[in-house]
């Protein structure tokens, strides 16, 4: 009875007892900025609040949808500040996870950048410059846990993202959908970013209709909102000094104008957060602990009106406290499904994923297979997702093929001049077909005019989906300027003309390296250009069996920090298959990349043979030039046989962009010790040592290099090249 009456008291008082009140938080787009984020997240969970949703737009969507998705302010910060920023923010796959043919393709041409064309021969021109594939790579398998969750209300803490629709101007809120989707196009800063097709839309950043979203965050019925704003400041006139300034301006306008209109509907009950941020950029990810550090400071700041936003209660949040678990992002795989629009057919994207059934999932390995998958050249972006079905978790490769077209046009451009009158230059194109069949057929010719002129083109035919066996015929045709060379001194210059086919049969090593057999014939002349006349000319066939071995880890072609490079090259010329002479060449090349911090050594060199006695100017192997025995002009050394040691070093000036358009400087020398000989005993130039040094510049082109060079043949030159460095 007497329990009866205390209840009946204290019923009033539960009845009109005030829930606590439900809190909102706000984050902002920014870029790189957006990282401060992270520092009033820590900040708020040390003064204990309990955010309720959260609103985020570009960045802040990228900071608020991991939060909320279970990720600890711990490991958002590790994620922050160890992450590779260039890597993420570019298409390109780690040159290692490249398949080896791609990476051929490094080694043709100058001009990184290339056409592509659609098959009715339009030029394809893509949506961005940057089509987002490996950040789409990186939502995704921070995310995979929340795959299957479309309703952004049953993440652990509910989530809107914004964006806007390119075509239309509208407002996009998610509050459904994929998750690592809906990101991706929150953040798609238009031209920079391709835009996200969503259900027929294209979308792009929220910033440019909403980028403070507290609209948003109070249409999901909070009481009070926490806003975080770190949008970049207007720059003033003075500071508006090229065309570059004036369009980032107005896109800041842009976001300003609605920032503004969203702050004015602030409460005296809300709160506002503006870190520090003058002193940093839209880029400025190499900044990530200061930014970060900014943004706990700011909020620390207000801790006294903090400390009214925090709970009565000190009840634990389940919901967070499970999604927080190790095990929620390890989901185990029970089928693999392919989704496929592009010219390949779905075996041969099948063949690329190593996940193996009935295991958990490898995020590293998958990661690997899917830059692998898009470092083919048939696809715009290549996703995956995790999907739960009754019979377990089916993970879903989704690849979509290339709109701006799979055929593509390289130009490129090698000048040498040692500035001394002597000077070459290749003028050169090459062309590719792609997907000429669903097993990834390709048609490749290439066309080099100018000092070695030349004519290759060759039909690839992979055997099998996953392109291990291939079978490769080819046509070329080449004429190059060759010096006879007796008692160490020019006596004339040939100009030598072969042309020929063959067929090669081989087998790739997964994407590090492939070796080809195969035959060919060949038949061409040597006549006299430069020299004594009654020097003999002669016309000559060759019919010969070769052996190649190419094994390629280089990160980068033209600068290397990382890696190995290595060419092995036998070749038997045999009268059987209308040789005019029996003899067999062997030639070797090597290079091998240390890097610590800026400092980079490569180590490596050639070494070529020629075994029986064969007319020297068709079987000469060519030295000279910078890093090829420094001093001497371009390949003005020649012999049937060939050695040269070396070893370059460079140091890296310019700091590191974070964006793909980085222009690196490079400092740097070599040391090279070398040696040309005939079998004949008529030419010898005995060992020579020569030493370098040069200035180099990575530029959107290729590499632009000066150097000096020098040998104890008291030979000296100046360098220009705009091409390869080694």
């Amino acid at each position: 009875m007497r329990r009866l009456l205390l209840c009946l008291l204290f019923l009033p008082l539960l009845c009109f007892a005030q829930p606590e009140p439900r809190i909102g938080l706000v984050l902002s787009g920014g870029a790189a900025r957006g990282l401060a984020h992270i520092g009033v997240l820590k900040a708020l969970e040390e003064q204990g609040i309990k955010v309720d949703a959260i609103a985020g737009t570009s960045m802040g969507a990228v900071i608020g949808g991991l939060y909320a998705a279970g990720y600890k302010v711990e490991e958002l910060e590790k994620i922050a500040i160890h992450l590779d920023w260039q890597q993420a923010l570019s298409d390109n796959p780690p040159r290692q996870e490249v398949p080896f043919r791609r990476k051929q393709d490094d080694r043709d041409f100058l001009v990184k950048q290339r056409l592509s064309f659609r098959d009715d021969g339009s030029l394809g021109l893509p949506l961005g410059v940057i089509q987002g594939q490996n950040l789409a790579l990186l939502l995704e398998s921070l995310l995979v846990h929340t795959s299957d969750t479309r309703d952004f209300d049953k993440l652990a803490i509910p989530f809107r993202a914004v964006a806007t629709d390119i075509a239309t101007g509208e407002k996009v809120v998610f509050r459904k959908g994929h998750l690592p989707q809906a990101i991706r196009a929150s953040m798609s800063i238009p031209a920079v970013f391709a835009p996200v097709e969503v259900n027929g839309r294209l979308l792009v950043d929220g910033g440019m209709v909403d980028n403070i979203p507290v609209d948003v965050a109070r249409e999901m019925g909070v009481d009070r909102v926490i806003v975080v704003d770190i949008g970049t400041p207007l720059r003033s006139r003075k500071e508006l000094a090229t065309v570059v300034d004036v369009l980032n301006q107005s896109v800041t306008l842009m976001t300003r104008t609605n920032s503004e209109a969203q702050l004015a509907t602030l409460k005296p009950t809300d709160l506002l957060i503006q870190p520090p941020l003058a002193g940093y950029g839209a880029t400025d990810f190499g900044r990530s602990r200061e930014m970060i550090d900014a943004g706990y400071r700011a909020a620390q700041i207000l801790a006294p009106r903090l400390a009214e936003l925090r709970p009565l209660s000190s009840s634990r949040d389940l919901a967070l406290d499970s999604a927080r678990l190790p095990s929620e992002r390890t989901p185990v795989i029970r089928g693999i499904l392919i989704e496929n629009d592009s010219k390949v057919s779905d075996a041969v994207i099948r063949r690329y994923i190593r996940q193996p059934l009935g295991a958990p999932l490898d995020l590293e390995r998958l990661q690997s297979d899917m830059s692998t998958l898009y470092g083919l050249d048939y696809f715009e972006q290549v996703h995956y997702r995790v999907v739960r079905r009754k019979d377990g978790n089916a993970l879903v490769i989704n690849a979509r093929g290339k709109r701006a077209g799979t055929d593509y046009l390289r130009l490129g451009l090698n000048l040498s001049d040692d500035m001394r009158g002597d000077s070459a230059f290749n003028l050169g194109a090459s062309y590719r077909k792609n997907g000429i069949n669903e097993l990834g057929a390709e048609w490749l010719t290439r066309l080099q005019l100018g000092d070695h002129q030349e004519l290759y083109s060759e039909f690839y035919q992979p055997l099998d989906a996953g392109s291990r066996y291939f079978v490769a015929p080819y046509l070329f045709g080449e004429a190059q300027n060759i010096e006879a060379i007796l008692d160490n001194d020019p006596i004339a210059e040939y100009r030598l003309e072969r042309y020929g086919y063959g067929l090669n049969l081989g087998r790739q090593i997964a994407n590090n390296g492939e070796i080809r057999f195969g035959v060919g014939q060949a038949w061409g002349s040597a006549d006299v250009r430069v020299g004594e006349r009654d020097l003999p000319s002669f016309d000559f066939s060759e019919g010969y069996y070769e052996l190649k071995y190419s094994f390629d880890t280089l990160d980068n072609v033209d600068y290397p920090h990382a890696g190995e490079d290595i060419g092995l090259s036998l070749r038997q010329y045999d009268p059987g298959l209308g040789s005019d002479d029996r003899y067999r060449q062997w030639q070797l090349s090597l290079d091998k990349a240390l890097s610590s911090g800026p400092d980079t050594f490569v180590l490596g060199g050639r070494y070529g043979r020629t075994i029986d006695d064969a007319e020297v100017v068709t079987s000469s192997f060519l030295l000279g030039g910078a890093r090829q025995l420094s001093g001497f002009r371009q390949d003005s050394i020649s012999g049937q046989n060939i050695s040269l040691a070396r070893a370059v070093y460079y140091r890296r000036l310019t700091r590191r962009s974070f964006l793909p358009l980085d222009f690196p400087v490079y400092l740097g020398g070599s040391l090279e010790r070398g040696r040309a000989w005939n079998n004949d005993d008529s030419f010898d130039s005995g060992y020579i040592n020569a030493a370098s040094v040069f200035i180099s510049f990575d530029t959107p082109l290729g590499p632009l290099d000066f150097s000096y060079g020098l040998n104890d043949e008291a030979e000296r030159a100046l360098y220009l090249n705009l091409g390869r460095v080694f």
